[in-house]
């Protein structure tokens, strides 16, 4: 593995060649916030009091679950502060944006910015980071899963997208609930309990086959697509001890309208380099790593990792390499080689 150095000292280097105006917030994205809002507001009203047939209703809840994804990755921007600074403002904007995948915003400060960020593919403190080798070893109920063909598993794991980041995060709340005081815990039930409320009264308020459409899908759709990105983030790199993001991170290229659309969530080693720079300017921090270090910079088109994904497994060995411990077989991770025209493995 390369030398591997910590976000503090990238960021050295990047900070003095970046406007001033890429550290302060940029309110205006709060706009895009709004069209978002109004989408899911219309669409929901429009399933719910209207009698069109299920084709157009399909065709209302692929628009939903566009925007359950895309405010979500707007909410994710508000709570790392790049949108507005003032506390309770950000909490409440990155709460109502979360509440379509129903996610807190307390716990997404706690488990996201505070764990992930600080902790980013280490293999104990990363609470989104997958399973070492050792670690599969002992988990019985695991080691039954990977009984089966690498095919089945990704088809599996591909399915899964579509309620992966919901259940992640609730895995993250019973994990991180027992260490809030009790009246941040509190807090902490609430923001969890609400959006189940909201969405649950839904289903008692309107006809089954109405809510399906108007929460269900777009629930299921929105998942898949955040996670379409969140697996590509880390899950084709290898474990580090230091956190470095140039290792440890993966950025996708997708069109120009869909970063536009998705408010540039596809620049994730950016993101992982300056959490506090708002995305719009996510394009000059790539401009300097690309000057700077482009042999180190890991990049490619989200169809791409996502092709990858589907053909590797996802238990680390030796914490640069990945393995299928159902055959034996030691594939290579980014950083050692890695590449959607090139997935070579050996035998254990």
């Amino acid at each position: 593995m390369k030398e591997l150095h910590n976000i503090g000292w990238y960021a050295s280097k990047i900070s003095p060649k970046l406007p001033k105006n890429a550290f302060k917030p940029v309110p205006s994205r709060l706009f895009g916030g709004l069209a978002y809002t109004i989408i899911i507001i219309c669409g929901i009203l429009t399933i719910t009091l209207c009698r069109f047939n299920n084709i157009i209703n399909f065709l209302i809840s692929l628009v939903l679950g566009f925007s359950f994804a895309s405010i979500g990755f707007l909410g994710h921007e508000i709570l790392h502060g790049t949108v507005v600074k003032t506390h309770w403002l950000k909490n409440l904007l990155g709460g109502i944006a979360f509440l379509p995948l129903s996610i807190g915003p307390n716990l997404w400060i706690k488990w996201h910015n505070m764990s992930h960020h600080a902790n980013t593919q280490h293999e104990i403190n990363d609470p989104d980071a997958w399973m070492s080798f050792e670690q599969f070893s002992n988990r019985a109920f695991i080691k039954y899963i990977y009984k089966l063909p690498l095919w089945f598993r990704s088809l599996f794991s591909f399915s899964a997208l579509s309620i992966s980041f919901t259940l992640h995060g609730t895995r993250m709340f019973f994990i991180y609930v027992k260490e809030f005081k009790r009246q941040k815990s509190i807090k902490l039930w609430i923001q969890f309990i609400l959006p189940w409320i909201i969405w649950i009264g839904l289903f008692f308020l309107v006809e089954t086959d109405k809510w399906i459409f108007s929460y269900l899908l777009p629930f299921l759709i929105g998942n898949f697509i955040v996670m379409c990105y969140i697996s590509s983030n880390h899950r084709l790199n290898p474990l580090v001890p230091i956190n470095d993001p140039l290792v440890n991170s993966l950025s996708v290229t997708v069109p120009k309208w869909l970063d536009v659309l998705h408010f540039n969530f596809s620049y994730h080693t950016e993101h992982h380099l300056f959490p506090g720079i708002n995305p719009k300017y996510y394009s000059l921090v790539k401009e300097e790593i690309l000057k700077l270090w482009p042999d180190r910079y890991h990049q490619m088109p989200l169809l791409s990792a996502l092709k990858l994904l589907w053909k590797t497994p996802r238990i680390y060995y030796n914490n640069e390499e990945l393995i299928d411990p159902r055959n034996k077989r030691i594939y290579t991770s980014l950083e050692k080689g890695l590449k959607p025209n090139k997935i070579s493995y050996h035998n254990l």
